[in-house]
């Protein structure tokens, strides 16, 4: 299909700031693991259930798809209030879980359960593919028990306010911790794209969650009730998620190319269509007044993103006075066009997903293509001249070479790992010395400096014998070389500033991945919720989506 009237340059997608008002659309991997389960004829069945009335215990969960099975084993545990955390740090869970390849026997269960309890102290084997925890939130978690035990559905707000019965707090895969190597899956259909094994992790431990509420209602009170239907839709799961994510835009460039290319694509095919179906202003009219349903209930305490959420509702009730009439040539470019001109970054970047969802099957081939085989560095081209990669590094990194390093605040932060939990962190570089310690994650700065350093040569010199006089620019002259070959590949602002909000990065992952109530915590660190408004695996039974769910799917 055409994309005749281009994709978005880079120098105005890969901006902190509008990767920071991303949202999940169509191509995001949760969506594209649900539309493959139930397009697939995939099956679900819980074969282990072995929980007490206090929710501690073993449970099983199992996809069957056309060639292959995967078993969620689900470890209950009792846990104080006292020792509930969302911090990576944090040594115990009300819930601990494992992805297996295939089925599971007793003797495999005996084994996990002297590992998956512990995490990150412990060693999984390579069959299993994902390793996570999970919190309960304590007060919905309680309110669903109290109102099913009783006979009633819980309170509808309360419920929608919150939006999960538990959070991860990390999803472990691609051998983490001894699970399996991704090149030991990756080729499997069903596997395709992006985070799919831990998507469908997350999906599986949803199911959970509702079945574990259930269950302690039942065990409490021969009046329990199951909760209905649409609420178990309605119910996602939470996650909460810190600077551990953030480099990792920095350190895949390719897959982060990968990723964005499919969007802008989508968003472009979209935008090149020269005439309005006959259903589409309707779909339009559906998604615009779904979004705004979701901003109406998105509500946060942090005083920027709540200003920002309150910009959004503004903006989308405008968006929906603006929708082009059937008539109209290029519709959605011209609606687009309009955005640009009138709403904030939160509506313009929404307005992309919306537009993307309105793509429908035309643009789902690109869900194929946003992965990307990182296992090798790029090989640098030693033959190129100065005066070549001079030339790409201006037109690239001009961003990076306007900015003024010397400027204390330009390098304000660093980047390190820490040594407790060999995460990344962030630090504040006149507080500590730990230059020593910092990670290559200022690609702006060091491109600036190489660039530098290149002024001094002749520009029919090559590359090599730049490298060879100066080796310490090698890491930024082969992402040169890259970025130059993928155009979404580079995040274009300092990410080492002092004005550098970390969670813009968290954001545009989460998003892809296909989050929604992004909730800032601080600066560094927010909670997301995850499957909301989605069909359960249980509903794989019936082989079919029930209608009022489609949208999660379509």
């Amino acid at each position: 299909m055409s994309t005749a009237l281009g994709l978005r340059p880079p120098d105005q997608v890969m901006r902190l700031a509008r990767m920071g008002a991303m949202h999940g659309h169509r191509l995001s991997f949760l969506r594209v693991m649900l539309r493959r389960m139930f397009a697939g004829g995939w099956r679900f069945d819980r074969p282990i259930w072995r929980i007490d009335a206090k929710g501690v215990g073993v449970a099983t969960y199992r996809l069957r798809g056309p060639e292959r099975c995967y078993t969620l084993v689900a470890f209950g545990h009792a846990l104080p209030d006292e020792d509930r955390s969302d911090r990576v740090i944090a040594e115990a869970w009300d819930a601990t879980f494992t992805l297996v390849d295939g089925d599971v026997t007793d003797a495999d269960l005996d084994r996990l359960a002297q590992a998956v309890p512990l995490q990150e102290a412990a060693r999984v084997s390579d069959r299993e593919l994902v390793l996570s925890r999970a919190n309960r939130s304590v007060r919905l978690f309680s309110h669903v028990i109290d109102r099913l035990a009783a006979g009633r559905q819980p309170d509808t707000e309360e419920l929608s306010h919150i939006g999960y019965l538990m959070r991860t707090t990390a999803v472990y895969g691609a051998a983490k911790f001894g699970t399996s190597d991704r090149q030991t899956w990756s080729a499997r259909p069903e596997f395709a794209g992006a985070f799919q094994p831990e998507m469908m992790t997350v999906w599986l431990i949803r199911a959970f969650s509702i079945d574990l509420v259930e269950h302690m209602a039942r065990c409490r009170s021969d009046r329990a009730v199951r909760l209905s239907l649409p609420l178990r839709r309605r119910l996602g799961i939470g996650n909460a998620t810190g600077l551990g994510m953030a480099p990792f835009l920095i350190n895949h460039p390719a897959l982060l190319h990968s990723w964005m290319l499919a969007r802008e694509t989508a968003f472009a095919r979209v935008r090149a269509r020269p005439l309005m179906a006959s259903s589409e202003r309707a779909e339009m009219e559906e998604l615009v007044a779904k979004a705004r349903q979701e901003a109406a209930e998105w509500s946060v305490d942090d005083p920027r993103q709540q200003a920002l959420i309150e910009g959004l509702r503004h903006d989308l009730a405008r968006l929906a006075d603006q929708l082009p009439t059937p008539e109209t040539r290029y519709p959605w470019q011209e609606l687009w066009t309009w955005a640009e001109r009138t709403l904030g970054l939160e509506a313009q970047e929404r307005l992309v997903s919306l537009l993307i969802d309105l793509g429908g099957a035309d643009v789902d081939d690109l869900a194929e293509t946003m992965s990307a085989d990182e296992s090798a560095p790029a090989r640098i081209d030693g033959q190129m001249t100065v005066e070549t990669l001079r030339r790409q590094i201006e037109r690239n990194y001009a961003w990076a070479l306007a900015t003024d390093f010397d400027d204390p605040d330009a390098t304000a932060r660093l980047w390190y790992v820490s040594e407790d939990k060999s995460e990344p962190r962030l630090a504040e570089r006149a507080e500590a010395p730990r230059e020593p310690y910092e990670l290559p994650l200022a690609p702006g700065r060091d491109a600036a400096a190489a660039n530098r350093a290149l002024l001094d040569w002749p520009e029919e010199a090559t590359v090599a014998a730049f490298l060879l006089a100066c080796p310490e620019h090698r890491h930024s002259l082969r992402r040169a070389q890259l970025v130059a070959r993928l155009a979404y590949a580079e995040i274009r602002d300092n990410t080492v500033a002092a004005d550098m909000l970390p969670l813009d990065m968290l954001r545009c992952k989460l998003a892809l991945f296909g989050a929604s109530r992004f909730d800032p915590r601080s600066d560094r660190w927010l909670r997301i919720t995850l499957f909301r408004d989605c069909p359960g695996p249980e509903e794989l039974v019936q082989g079919q989506v029930p209608r009022e769910t489609a949208a999660a799917l379509a």
